[in-house]
């Protein structure tokens, strides 16, 4: 079992994201039978051409990340979300840095101290997949090389789908 870590926005930024939707709600056209048919789905989506979004998802989009997961014995496992937010330890930080941090609990995070437990969580005695199967060669567990990588020294998941 671990703990997973997420970046959200500081107070600025939501109360910028608030003054977007009460304006984009304002907006709306509540008795349009084809927007209410669509659940007012007519911001368009950044991912996707195609999809729209409506007033909430605007909102909700992008607003908690996941940063990593720290499991006991284990180095901590960083999520760099394909690159999206930073490629690199130093914009890795000022993403952390620009935001707020919480845990799956919902408890908040002193940012650096975050940073400082990131970097040091299993360190000394903590396996990454490479290690574990070294010293551990008749025991099974999931991912192999391919599921992770070092990027600045950080050990990095090559996917973004955490448990």
């Amino acid at each position: 079992m671990g703990t997973n870590y997420y970046r959200i926005p500081k107070s600025k930024e939501m109360t910028e994201r608030y003054q977007k939707l009460h304006d984009r709600v304002a907006r709306l056209d509540w008795i349009n039978p084809s927007l209410i048919e669509c659940n007012f789905s007519d911001i368009e989506d950044p991912k996707d051409s195609w999809s729209k979004l409506n007033p909430w998802d605007e909102f909700t989009y992008d607003m908690k990340i996941h940063l990593g997961k720290r499991s006991s014995g284990w180095k901590f496992l960083w999520n760099w979300n394909s690159n999206k937010f930073y490629k690199t330890k130093e914009e890795l930080f000022k993403f952390i840095r620009d935001g707020r941090v919480v845990n799956e609990y919902g408890e908040l995070m002193d940012t650096e101290e975050f940073i400082k437990m990131g970097l040091e969580w299993g360190q000394e005695e903590g396996w990454d997949i490479e290690s574990y199967h070294k010293e551990n060669p008749e025991r099974n567990v999931w991912g192999d090389r391919r599921h992770e990588e070092y990027i600045d020294g950080l050990r990095v998941s090559t996917s973004t789908d955490f448990c």
